[in-house]
């Protein structure tokens, strides 16, 4: 199961809300050649850190693709490029964020290295499955729509499990429902 987060929390002329965004984003992956099978809720969410900007649009879509990783990720860094992202600092607000949340059950670089990575401020290099996604509401509960049974594998969690146990860091609201 491969499963991509995204979310946004700013507008462009051309659209004018979050939620235009993340559907334009989710058209264009489809141009790109990714079978989207399951488009989540769409939600407003609270910053996180918390802070003064907009709240974001979050929701995931589940894909099948003959992509491997990297060059998945890749693409997901060309379509944010395409609908504007530009990157200076981090936890910004920001046009588009595309993030691989899982692919399958792989786990890049290993699991030692992994787990080091996850105690790091600022993890370097190609992380999968997603080196935060345990902790964040805003992408387990999109995720919980489109694949509640996939297992983390490393916790041996589904996500489901995943949400249950965590400790909420910002308020979630289900802004439309697909």
């Amino acid at each position: 199961m491969i499963v991509i987060g995204l979310g946004s929390n700013l507008t462009t002329e051309k659209y004018l809300t979050s939620k235009e965004i993340l559907e334009a984003a989710i058209s264009l992956l489809r141009e790109k050649g990714l079978d989207v099978r399951k488009v989540s809720n769409f939600y407003e969410t609270e910053p996180v850190p918390k802070s003064d900007q907009p709240w974001f649009v979050n929701a995931a879509i589940r894909v099948e693709t003959s992509f491997a990783a990297d060059n998945l990720l890749n693409i997901l860094h060309d379509v944010e490029n395409e609908l504007g992202r530009v990157r200076k600092e981090r936890w910004e607000a920001r046009i588009i964020d595309l993030d691989l949340l899982c692919y399958n059950d792989l786990i890049v670089p290993n699991e030692k290295i992994w787990l080091k990575k996850v105690k790091e401020e600022v993890p370097k290099g190609v992380i999968i499955p997603h080196i935060r996604l345990h902790e964040r509401d805003f992408v387990l509960i999109p995720m919980s729509d489109v694949a509640a049974d996939w297992q983390h594998p490393i916790f041996k969690k589904n996500t489901q499990k995943l949400l249950d146990d965590l400790v909420s860091v910002g308020t979630v609201r289900l802004l439309s429902e697909k």
